[in-house]
């Protein structure tokens, strides 16, 4: 199977010192990129408002549907495509968390409550009034993005940290995103994960790590994603599994050694127990 690619941001820039930063109205984007509606994923982050046309957005295995007012908000690391219609136009923007947190010092971009658990969905379907207004901020990035003027940077930093501030406010607003006080826990318990998942696999192990009690970890899972905390732990493994199979074309055998299964079998039955399938039947079914 082929593996699909994993994109920086200089594979869009002309200019090699802008590695770090892309801004552009989608339909100029899509001339010059039309490689974009193929599977991929990327190294940065990615902001896309679209605001004319329909299409699909598939997004780590859930699909989305596209119309105007549909705003998407990505992760490094996350995998999507597109099937867009002819008319399709908006905005799009990149920023690498490095420039990002070098720049606005303290703060850091995982704070945003979009980004703070990888359950949370990558889209927000915004209302005329939310859609004009970011609309505008859009506008000023697009026309800045043109100009070589004083504190440029400054500039389109800011207004793209504007823009997520907008999102936040509307993220929170929403019933199904209202923020727990858990989060921090669950944010934390992702980084954990993120580091560990490979090797440990036991709910204890990560309620240990935490100093936390595993049926307290439990009930936090429970309240705020409304899943076990094992199958919490085993989401992120078939994520993680569907990712190598599907988008790096790995051998189902190499994928299950590469997450710590010594046991073939086993890592058969633990996909298809979260997935109805086997993993050489996904592999038949992807589309991606």
């Amino acid at each position: 199977m082929e593996k699909h690619p994993v994109y920086e941001i200089k594979k869009f820039n002309c200019k090699p010192n802008e590695n770090d930063l892309y801004i552009n109205d989608f339909k100029s984007h899509l001339i010059h990129h039309d490689f974009i509606e193929n599977t991929h994923s990327h190294n940065f982050y990615l902001l896309v408002f679209f605001t004319l046309g329909t299409g699909l957005h598939i997004v780590d295995f859930d699909q989305f549907e596209i119309k105007p007012g549909s705003f998407y908000i990505l992760k490094p690391g996350q995998v999507h495509s597109w099937q867009l219609s002819e008319e399709i136009d908006g905005y799009i923007a990149f920023y690498s968390q490095e420039i990002y947190n070098l720049y606005f010092g303290n703060k850091r971009i995982k704070e945003y409550p979009f980004f703070r658990s990888s359950k949370n969905s990558p889209e927000i379907l915004l209302n005329e009034t939310q859609a004009r207004e970011l609309k505008k901020y859009f506008d000023i990035l697009i026309d800045e993005n043109i100009k070589n003027e004083y504190k440029k940077l400054d500039k389109l930093l800011n207004t793209i940290d504007s823009i997520l501030i907008e999102l936040a406010r509307i993220y929170i607003s929403l019933n199904a995103h209202t923020v727990h006080p858990y989060n921090l826990k669950i944010n934390a318990l992702e980084n954990l994960l993120d580091n560990h998942f490979k090797q440990e696999k036991a709910a204890s192990f990560y309620a240990d790590k935490m100093n936390v009690s595993l049926k307290h970890l439990n009930r936090i899972c429970k309240d705020v994603l409304n899943i076990t905390l094992t199958d919490f732990i085993y989401g992120k493994i078939i994520l993680e599994s569907k990712r190598l199979i599907s988008v790096e074309g790995k051998p189902i055998n190499e994928v299950a050694n590469e997450l710590g299964f010594a046991n073939y079998s086993y890592y058969t039955k633990v996909f298809k127990k979260y997935t109805g399938l086997t993993p050489q039947n996904f592999k038949k079914q992807s589309h991606f």
